[in-house]
């Protein structure tokens, strides 16, 4: 038990304030109306009155106004009772269980403080206390009480209470801008017009709320994480904490959606370009390690759409981030001309257990054991790529090539553009059912199946889109004969494995400008 005395100043019935220390001896009892155990200890209390009430401060703290009144009637009580229907000072004393005593001597030192009632104890504190005031003993018929009585949980230990109190308490870790909401307005209506929504109602952000969710890091709250652009904002651990309020998230997600706010704020990833291009950027955020499954993050049926509180919040958290922070909204910095879904949240994890490659952060440098969060700048997906035919490896790994070629524009090719590809485990299980495939061999497929002649990127009356007519023009037949594949690299095409195992269906994000002019994808460490 780590109960200590604090310093405090309430009122008593009669509505005087009584502030302690007052620098006499005190005797001080927390308790509340509805423990049985409070009220066998009330007579105790009040004979510990009649006997040294002159010598000494001897008070009972209430949890409730009006079970303080209760008290007092029922066993006729004329020592002071204090009011502590707030219960601050319950929790600045922090014990656990009512009743709980404590005997502050006269030397001002405070002795072993008792909780609930074992007879033996509260007779030999009673001993005590008579012996240090040099008084007589209380008129207590020890004999007819029990041995031994439960004491009750505080009322300040209740979950929504104490995560409030903690939130207001001095010393509260909270230290963003509070809101008062008059109590006519629609909390749900102030948020919407305060623009702090995404268009979807959002989690009002609660100090006990905010509280909860930072116990999910034991990063300090005013730890700046990250400046997020396009205002340069400073994101502390706190500010990322009320968006994930507000997105939905669990407090264990918090690691995940500050690692994600990292990634995305860098100068490799460019989020104020992913923002403001009017291609309809934005970032897909891919999970690995163990932090998958500890959190319930879906990698299987149904690993891209909805249903999954982990895969949804976290991206929405980064999402909200980026917007309240960063100031990235429709109609100011972010111009996209159609924008997507993935405004609102993409984030999903990698089945690593149903991959016979290595898994994506893995590919990345990292230890499989390790948790990591992977951030790609997409425009559009998941768009499925459809095979329940193919039964050879080369013929389904052709497929994907194919499904990726349409990326963007098919006769758009050389392209250094970032794609990730979502390969399906039943597609898996034929790429495999020769032996082994690797990553590499698939790439080198994708590369070959959607290699194409110049010539037929050229700009045509079917589509002005490709190479220019007049650059053509200047080419000889030799170069426009030569094949280009879909990717500039094979570096381009990330690949993971996440769906359920029944359905040949794989789908592909189509990836934003790669490079120093666009965004690259970034990886960071989960600190979990």
């Amino acid at each position: 038990m780590t109960a200590t005395a604090q310093g405090f100043s309430l009122r008593d019935m009669t509505g005087a304030t009584r502030a302690f220390p007052t620098g006499r001896p005190s005797l001080i009892c927390f308790v509340k109306e509805d423990c049985d155990t409070c009220n066998l200890a009330a007579p105790v209390l009040e004979a510990f009155h009649q006997a040294w009430g002159d010598l000494a401060d001897i008070w009972m703290v209430g949890q409730s106004a009006d079970g303080n009144a209760i008290l007092r009637d029922r066993h006729g009580l004329t020592l002071s009772i204090l009011d502590d229907s707030a219960l601050r000072t319950s929790l600045a004393w922090g014990f656990d269980i009512v009743p709980a005593i404590y005997w502050i001597g006269a030397d001002g030192a405070q002795r072993p403080p008792l909780e609930g009632f074992v007879r033996q104890e509260w007779e030999t504190l009673a001993q005590q206390i008579a012996g240090e005031l040099k008084a007589a003993a209380a008129a207590v018929a020890w004999g007819d009480l029990p041995a031994w009585r439960p004491g009750c949980g505080s009322k300040h230990l209740d979950p929504e209470i104490h995560d409030r109190l903690l939130a207001e308490a001095e010393g509260s870790p909270i230290r963003a801008r509070r809101i008062e909401i008059a109590s006519a307005d629609d909390i749900d209506e102030f948020m919407f017009d305060q623009g702090f929504s995404d268009g979807l109602p959002v989690v009002p952000p609660t100090p006990e709320r905010v509280l909860r969710m930072l116990s999910g890091t034991t990063r300090d709250p005013q730890d700046i994480v990250a400046i997020v652009p396009p205002n340069m904002a400073p994101a502390t651990v706190e500010k990322i904490a009320i968006n994930a309020v507000m997105a939905g998230c669990r407090p264990e997600y918090l690691p995940v959606v500050i690692a994600a706010v990292e990634a995305v704020c860098t100068d490799e990833f460019n989020m104020h370009g992913v923002t403001a291009t009017t291609m309809g950027a934005s970032p897909v955020l891919v999970v690995n390690g163990p932090i998958r499954s500890r959190i319930g993050m879906n990698m299987k049926l149904g690993a891209l759409g909805n249903g999954n509180r982990a895969n949804a919040t976290i991206g929405r958290a980064l999402r909200l981030v980026v917007r309240n922070l960063g100031g990235a909204r429709p109609g100011g910095v972010d111009r996209s001309t159609l924008s997507s879904p993935m405004k609102f949240t993409m984030c999903f994890a990698e089945w690593e257990e149903g991959s016979p490659w290595d898994p994506l952060h893995v590919e990345r440098g990292f230890q499989r054991e390790d948790s990591v969060v992977t951030a790609f700048a997409m425009t559009s997906g998941p768009v499925q790529i459809v095979d329940q035919e193919s039964r050879k490896p080369d013929q389904i790994a052709g497929t994907l090539g194919l499904g990726l070629e349409g990326m963007f524009l098919s006769k758009i090719h050389r392209m250094p553009v970032d794609a990730l590809l979502v390969v399906c485990p039943e597609h898996v299980r034929t790429l495999t059912v020769e032996g082994a495939y690797s990553k590499t061999r698939l790439r080198e497929r994708i590369q070959t199946v959607t290699s194409r002649q110049l010539r037929e990127m050229v700009s045509n009356e079917v589509s002005g889109a490709g190479i220019p007519v007049a650059s053509a023009a200047r080419m000889t037949d030799a170069q426009l004969a030569a094949p280009a594949p879909k990717f500039a690299s094979d570096k381009f095409i990330h690949i993971v494995v996440a769906g359920s195992e029944a359905g040949k269906f794989s789908a592909a994000f189509h990836g934003w400008v790669t490079g120093p002019a666009g965004s690259t994808v970034v990886s960071r460490k989960i600190d979990c």
